[in-house]
């Protein structure tokens, strides 16, 4: 990946790896766009988009698509990411019974993102939807399941079988969705280019690592 040209960093994680953060503070340390899938899902349900009525706003009323991509994905000290409470930094399972329309339609919201510049996805399916973007770098984080467990118990008060029960779930849900719409396995690691496993490491930590990969790969 080339820094120095427009480009995509995608970012899978486990829940309760810290995957979403890291994704976010990486961005910052980027000076470039960040945008995960709480918020995508948050503007698409505030404005009902389908992928028709996405498709006929690029084409009709381009100012406005690219308006709302600066709301999904706002660049660095532009404002709040809108959703975001650092107190309340969770993340959810995939729904495997989404319309395929509904995912078609983030597909192209992820293409818009994209399109604006350098940025940093956090998301189930950006390693999928962006695969063509010609200067693209695709990580997966993890960590160990007790790990993943205490980072759960914590950010969302939880007992350990509560925390290890939505874990579960929320891993079977979203390999589901995976399989589904890009017939792929989210643990198939051909899906990308570093695979980083953040045990023991804080946030900041794992930001430096993926910072000198990126070095490294240029």
């Amino acid at each position: 990946m080339n820094t120095k040209e427009p480009f995509v960093i995608t970012i899978s994680r486990e829940l309760g790896s810290g995957g979403r953060t890291i994704g976010r503070k990486l961005a910052a340390q980027l000076g470039v766009r960040y945008s995960d899938k709480t918020l995508i899902d948050e503007l698409m349900k505030k404005f009902n988009l389908t992928t028709y009525e996405i498709e006929s706003i690029k084409a009709k009323k381009r100012n406005w698509f690219s308006n709302f991509i600066e709301f999904v994905a706002p660049v660095p000290n532009s404002g709040a990411f809108i959703g975001f409470d650092a107190n309340k930094d969770m993340e959810w399972a995939a729904d495997p019974s989404m319309p395929a329309d509904i995912f078609k339609a983030e597909s192209e919201i992820l293409k818009g993102i994209a399109e604006k510049g350098s940025c940093v996805i956090a998301g189930r399916s950006g390693f999928h939807v962006l695969k063509d973007h010609p200067n693209h770098l695709n990580i997966f984080i993890h960590a160990p399941l007790e790990e993943r467990i205490a980072r759960v118990m914590k950010k969302q008060d939880l007992t350990h079988d509560q925390a290890r029960e939505l874990i579960a779930s929320v891993d079977e849900g979203r390999e589901n969705y995976i399989k589904r719409f890009t017939s792929t396995s989210r643990y198939d690691l051909r899906n990308y280019d570093l695979c980083l496993n953040v045990s023991g490491m804080s946030e900041d930590e794992a930001v430096h690592c993926i910072l000198k990969f990126i070095k490294y790969a240029e």
